[in-house]
């Protein structure tokens, strides 16, 4: 049995991200039902917030699913608190130090997975006892790795340094990029664009239709000095090329990103003001589908170009 299906409970190794302002009981319900992991975006969310979106996650799914816990998230405690009462299976941290808080999970039978995107936080995170890693390349959206290292050469780097399972994350949105990624010794594969441009997903109709009007070359790794996020062009965007080509500190991008500028973007539809963090995949597709339709899509050309691969002869 796949290590990921088996460590998590379900059907398929289809992870759905965890992302802000997109990931809320609706999509990860969907996820969940069709047989893959949905994941609540918990960043995005104050606690009683959080607790809310669990709690109707319940009502319309009995089967497993995650909160990814952005660990520098100011009142991080009270998410804590509020995943241990309402017995949530499975974490996914992200953007902080597992040391923090894995063991404390754990120890209240939650299974920890860690998200990383080189080879030093891999191996923090797999002394913090984390039960799975999230290997996550620089194509992805929302935040990213300051190295700049590709899906293509981050995975098979982890999976030869670790001994637990690994999940492919950037630039994977299909069936043969899932393959592909099993290729590289992925035991699973976490989809985030794909899903951010799906019904079910929070995501305002304005981001979603951005998303997939979106091509090559719209988007761009920024704001490395703050915490690496990627892109999608438009008028705050080109603001903050301008400010990094002309050499814009630290302090003075935190002034230009200011405060509630994701929530406007992806949650409210500011399509010019806002910030629109998606994945370079998002080019490859062009159209709104339920999230049961992409996991079953996934999975169906995985199964097929799996196959067509070894019938071919060499």
């Amino acid at each position: 049995m796949n290590k990921i299906c088996k460590l998590f409970k379900i059907k398929y190794p289809i992870i759905q991200a965890g992302m802000v302002w997109c990931s809320g009981w609706e999509l990860a319900s969907a996820v969940s039902n069709a047989g893959g992991l949905g994941i609540l975006g918990a960043a995005s969310m104050y606690p009683d917030v959080l607790r809310q979106h669990i709690q109707k996650l319940k009502t319309v799914c009995s089967k497993p699913f995650a909160v990814n816990l952005a660990l520098l998230y100011p009142d991080i405690e009270a998410h804590i608190q509020i995943i241990i009462q309402e017995k949530v299976p499975i974490v996914f941290t992200s953007a902080g130090n597992p040391m923090l808080w894995t063991q404390k999970l754990k120890e209240a039978g939650i299974v920890v997975v860690h998200v990383i995107a080189n080879t030093k936080f891999a191996l923090k995170a797999l002394d913090a006892g984390v039960d799975a890693l999230v290997a996550e390349g620089f194509e992805a959206g929302g935040h990213n790795g300051k190295e700049e290292t590709t899906t293509l050469c981050l995975v098979p780097k982890i999976v030869d340094l670790v001994d637990i399972p690994v999940i492919a994350a950037g630039g994977i949105s299909s069936g043969k990029s899932m393959l592909a990624a099993f290729a590289l010794g992925a035991d699973a594969v976490q989809v985030g664009s794909r899903f951010a441009a799906s019904v079910e997903s929070s995501a305002h109709p304005n981001f979603k239709q951005a998303i997939i009007q979106s091509r090559e070359g719209d988007t761009k790794l920024s704001l490395k000095k703050l915490t690496p996020v990627r892109l999608l062009h438009n008028t705050f965007a080109q603001q903050v090329h301008e400010a990094e080509r002309r050499g814009a500190d630290k302090e003075e991008l935190a002034l230009l990103l200011g405060r509630g500028r994701a929530k406007a973007g992806m949650f409210l539809g500011d399509l010019e003001t806002g910030e629109l963090e998606i994945g370079q995949v998002a080019a490859n597709f062009d159209e709104i589908l339920p999230a049961a339709t992409i996991v079953e899509q996934m999975m169906s050309e995985f199964l097929a170009e799996k196959q067509r691969l070894q019938e071919i002869n060499f």
